[in-house]
């Protein structure tokens, strides 16, 4: 059934694709509210300094652009095919959209979203009936101040992703022993080691653990750093033994069409292949134990596998990964894989695709997005789980899927109908 305007509709997150969800539904003419903990962007920021591999038109969609333009008619866009930074991207689209005017007052930044319930409903309650959706969304807020308060809403959508939500790099995805009490000196993100970090890496011995791009980007960066700071030493430890073969850690995909993706995999492998000290790379080699020493402020690591021993580092970089916060949701009706963590319709069809290339990845169709829990949603990178071929155009395809169900008609495309009117 149709949910009419003007419904509440509440926005978990104020990153690109909830940005975009907010969006497509002010244009329909819902009342929206989008709460965000931090800042616009601010987990797209903490990782700015990096490239993209995608180019500007994979990641802006027909309804930001008419909207920047009705905004700011001088405004002008990036050539299609331009490569910008994260930074670059935030600054020149998602920071304009989001002081647009169908957005500016609907945005409440600091205020962080602990929990979601029903207003009188318990979890246990209406198993199995479409009757929970009677009962209104209760929210709770806590404010930056540490004040809490309540909202309500028809319905919830939840986009906050899944970066800071960091996997563990000990056996089975565990913490290692010592890790948990470590972890805040512990780096999980994409450090920027050629900049605002560079004091903290420079000549300094560090430990790099991950097989995927962010790893890379991190071993091409640390590589760079040791090229001017020469007292730098990087051990990468991957726990395959050739994780993307001819010992090389990054798997690279066939006939690339992102040619800024294939030139990172490029040169991380030609590092871990090197012999020139700047980076050694071990596979085959696990992370049994941390040690933080504050005595002499350094870790001690010991190591399993091909490389079994004790390692004594200044710094780690932990690039293994992220999965999704489902505390938020816990008095909610939610299946969950139980291998991906992702929901459970979407991460079945998820496992039909083969590819290891993200841009074959694509929307399953709207029924992939319903939750036993009437009129919540999880979509963007959260939905995927722990999985990492999330795409910011996948995104926007989930968004005109998402509408089509709460506004019950298949054919509602506002991404057709308003880039028909672009130039």
């Amino acid at each position: 059934m149709a949910i009419d305007t003007p419904a509440r509709i509440a926005v978990l997150g104020a990153g690109p694709i909830a940005l975009e969800t907010a969006l497509y539904a002010r244009f329909l003419g819902y009342d929206v509210d989008l709460y965000e903990r931090g800042q616009i962007c601010e987990n797209l920021l903490l990782w700015g300094h990096a490239r993209l591999f995608s180019p500007w038109r994979m990641n802006v969609s027909p309804l930001g652009l008419a909207a920047l333009a009705a905004q700011e008619p001088r405004w002008r866009p990036p050539d299609d095919d331009a490569i910008l930074t994260g930074r670059e991207l935030v600054e020149r689209y998602f920071l304009p959209l989001a002081r647009c005017d169908l957005l500016v007052d609907h945005i409440q930044m600091h205020t962080e979203v602990t929990a979601l319930g029903h207003e009188r409903l318990l979890k246990s309650d209406l198993v199995e009936a479409d009757t929970r959706a009677d009962d209104p969304f209760r929210i709770l807020l806590r404010q930056l101040s540490g004040e809490e308060r309540t909202a309500t809403a028809d319905v919830v959508i939840d986009a906050t992703g899944t970066y800071g939500q960091h996997n563990w790099v000990g056996r089975g995805g565990m913490p290692a022993p010592g890790e948990i009490g470590a972890q805040e000196r512990i780096e999980y993100g994409l450090a920027d080691v050629l900049g605002r970090d560079r004091g903290r890496y420079a000549g300094r011995r560090v430990l790099l653990v991950g097989a995927g791009y962010s790893a890379a980007t991190s071993a091409v960066a640390l590589a760079e750093l040791a090229a001017s700071s020469p007292e730098t030493r990087v051990t990468w430890i991957t726990r395959g033994e050739s994780d993307a073969g001819a010992g090389a850690p990054i798997a690279r995909v066939p006939d690339d069409r992102l040619p800024e993706r294939d030139r990172l995999a490029r040169a991380a492998n030609a590092l871990a292949g090197s012999a020139d000290g700047r980076v050694t790379h071990w596979p085959g080699t696990l992370v049994e134990a941390i040690e933080w020493q504050p005595a002499v402020e350094r870790f001690g690591v010991t190591l399993a596998g091909r490389h079994e021993g004790l390692l004594e580092v200044e710094r780690i970089i932990a690039n293994v990964g992220y999965r999704p916060d489902n505390r938020l949701y816990a008095e909610l009706h939610v299946h969950e894989c139980y291998a991906s963590q992702a929901p459970m319709k979407l991460a079945a069809a998820l496992l039909g695709q083969a590819s290891a290339d993200c841009l074959d990845q694509q929307a399953h169709g709207p029924a992939t997005l319903l939750n036993p829990e009437p009129d919540f949603y999880i979509i963007g990178s959260k939905s995927h789980g722990r999985g990492s071929k999330f795409l910011l155009s996948l995104g926007r395809e989930q968004i005109r899927e998402l509408f089509a169900i709460i506004g019950d008609r298949a054919d509602l495309n506002l991404y057709s109908t308003i880039g028909e009117r672009l130039p």
